[in-house]
């Protein structure tokens, strides 16, 4: 049973949706920073698929250096402020944090990297600038992290960088399917001002990319693309009454709740099908808006979903409870969802197998299927000797991010199937590096 009332004002909204990682004060920052070892050779460091030098930036918030912190962060990773919060840094950086060898609890080192960016987001200074203009163009399509990124890199390096972007906002999931406990939407879009600012690449806002005559136009025009255009809309689930009214995809829920907050009403009984971490937040922000009765339901136990530990504890605690081996069948109701129609499943000899004979319905106002998202096939398919894998995933050079087309790179989750901000990030600066490499052998 959810401990949250329904939320109808902006301040119940935030009350509910309170930041897993708020912001340290200066006392907190220079605690929590004294308390780091400077380890040599630093296992934070290589958790972190950025590499950020983990010790440098936190001796520089601990000697009161945090502009020289700041930037430390964003010279390896661009999207320095939104990881501090949303990376799952229990099992990246605080993860390898050598204190969880000694029974004490590891530097909270995501906190520190939110506090030094923060400060210097606020404060508007500039310490980064576009490098000297090389006469060379990049266009980016999709300004999600990998492509901001790749277009951040690309600018220091002196490219002229037009991002298109198929919405009204730019940072992808960031701002789209974070959950609103992890950053909020100001904290997001004012990292994206900044390095804007800072930086200054273009983006064209309502812009999708789709058709062979948008792609040539591209080529014609820019020496190089970045397709940075992460996955599309949850996939779909093969069973009957998927259609009916009151099911909606976890992806497009998330962004919804995103973007119109208290808004949006959420009925007493929801449903979310799926194991993973879309799953986890669409269980827990469904509890956060209200709903009496939030059931998250996997066709495998417990130990097998996908999502992370700490996601599911983070649902579960509020008010969300786990069904497990439990396959959905069917969603029932005359026209709108009424339940979903499960059968138990078992686990035999490594696969999966449903037990005959034990259907169940669960009633429900509102069905959330995170059962994945779709990939873009139709775009790729549309440029030419662009090679994807079974998965519908870009298949690249892992050093340069260029694929078979050599005009073309790409980074990010059309690459990956589905990471985390970070390793988009990281994406999109190797393959800005990549980029500058093919351009100047030919």
């Amino acid at each position: 049973m959810s401990e949250f009332k329904r939320p109808t004002t902006s301040e119940e909204f935030h009350q509910n949706f309170a930041q897993k990682k708020p912001l340290m004060n200066k006392t907190e920052a220079f605690y929590e920073s004294s308390r780091c070892l400077f380890c040599y050779d630093a296992p934070c460091m290589h958790a972190c698929p950025t590499e950020i030098d983990i010790p440098l930036f936190i001796k520089q918030i601990q000697t009161g250096n945090v502009e020289g912190a700041a930037k430390s962060i964003f010279d390896q990773n661009w999207f320095g402020n939104a990881c501090g919060k949303i990376c799952p840094t229990g099992v990246l950086c605080e993860g390898a944090c050598v204190y969880n060898h000694q029974d004490v609890k590891s530097i909270e080192i995501g906190r520190l990297q939110n506090y030094a960016t923060d400060q210097i987001i606020k404060s508007g200074k500039r310490i980064f600038n576009p490098g000297t203009d090389n006469g060379r163009r990049v266009a980016v399509i999709g300004a999600g992290p990998a492509g901001i990124s790749c277009a951040c890199e690309l600018r220091t390096m002196g490219y002229t960088v037009d991002i298109f972007e198929a919405k009204d906002k730019p940072s992808g999931l960031t701002v789209h399917g974070t959950a609103p406990y992890k950053i909020t939407n100001e904290e997001v879009l004012a990292e994206m001002d900044f390095l804007q600012e800072q930086l200054d690449f273009h983006i064209n806002y309502n812009s999708p990319i789709t058709s062979k005559e948008q792609l040539a136009d591209l080529e014609e025009n820019y020496d190089a693309i970045f397709l940075g255009v992460g996955l599309g809309p949850t996939a779909t689930l093969g069973i009957p009454g998927i259609d009916k009214a009151n099911v909606i995809g976890a992806v497009e829920f998330v962004e919804e709740l995103r973007m119109e907050q208290h808004e949006i009403h959420v009925p007493d009984r929801v449903i979310v099908l799926g194991g993973g971490n879309t799953a986890m937040d669409a269980a827990s922000e469904s509890a956060r808006m209200g709903a009496s009765e939030v059931i998250l339901a996997y066709r495998r136990s417990r130990d097998e979903m996908g999502g992370y530990d700490f996601e599911y504890d983070l649902a579960r605690s509020a008010g969300a409870r786990g069904l497990f081996n439990a396959q959905p069948v069917e969603i029932v109701g005359n026209g709108k969802a009424t339940g979903v129609k499960f059968i138990k499943t078992q686990s035999r000899n490594g696969k999966l197998e449903e037990v005959a004979g034990s259907e169940f319905v669960l009633e429900c106002d509102l069905v959330i299927k995170a059962t994945g998202q779709a990939k873009l096939a139709e775009l790729f398919e549309q440029i030419d000797a662009l090679q994807i894998d079974r998965s519908k995933r870009i298949i690249v050079n892992e050093a340069t991010f260029q694929t078979d087309n050599p005009k073309y790179f790409a980074g990010g989750d059309a690459v990956n199937g589905g990471a985390e901000v970070v390793n988009g990030a990281h994406d999109g600066k190797a393959a800005a590096r990549g980029i500058d490499q093919w351009l100047n052998q030919s």
